[in-house]
């Protein structure tokens, strides 16, 4: 291969948008192996996934497995693809208000709906909607977990949150609400009633997809 058809070098002419994923991951893979070069690696592990949205939940056991990737190489992968999925989302946590659902969706979607464990997050608000803080509270099995409004209700005070949104993520892509996900909500919404903390709503997020259990609820609190 000629020096100008090396990968870092079409990165430096070119710019990374020009690059095929082949040769993105060889730039991160940086060498090969004695009995292979890095861009046969690099095809090995993109062999591996189904697609390229499979290479955000790539496990670093997972790559050590593809001969050739030790722990170095499989560090530097997951770590670019950590970066790449906190920087997907910045802008849109902690500088503007969420108005709708959609907001909300957007926010958490590219974090829950690749689980394979049914994760339980809560996006803690003030009086003008703006998020205090977004946190992951339960990690459930592969298709349920179980919800403490307690813990909860205890963060949103300590917070001094006005108001909450809960989502949970069903690994399975479908996002209709199960009977669980249906008590477990009408116990958040006596909760919320009692400690005078709005319970917004409860999604459930699916493969590209939503479910809002208290529908008929589409805006958030008004601004004081």
């Amino acid at each position: 291969m000629m020096i100008s058809d090396m990968p870092r070098e079409r990165l430096e002419k070119l710019g990374a948008s020009a690059l095929k994923t082949e040769e993105l991951i060889a730039i991160l893979l940086s060498t090969g192996t004695k009995e292979t070069n890095v861009f046969d690696l690099s095809k090995q592990i993109l062999e591996k996934l189904l697609s390229l949205d499979e290479l955000k939940n790539l496990t670093y056991e997972e790559l050590l497995t593809i001969k050739g990737i030790k722990k170095a190489k499989a560090s530097k992968i997951i770590a670019a693809v950590e970066l790449g999925r906190r920087l997907s989302y910045i802008g849109n946590e902690h500088k503007h208000k969420l108005n709708h659902l959609e907001d909300v969706y957007k926010l958490v979607s590219y974090d829950l709906s690749n689980k394979e464990q049914e994760h339980f997050m809560v996006i803690y608000l003030n009086s003008k909607s703006e998020i205090i803080q977004k946190q992951t509270v339960f990690i459930g099995t592969i298709n349920q977990t179980v919800i403490h409004p307690r813990e909860i209700f205890k963060q949103a005070i300590r917070l001094n949150s006005v108001a909450i949104i809960c989502l949970h993520n069903h690994p399975s892509g479908n996002s209709d609400p199960s009977r669980a996900d249906i008590e477990s909500t009408k116990n958040l919404v006596l909760a919320s009633e009692l400690l005078n903390i709005s319970l917004v709503d409860h999604l459930i997020i699916g493969k590209n997809e939503y479910y809002s259990i208290l529908e008929k609820k589409k805006y958030f609190i008004k601004n004081t």
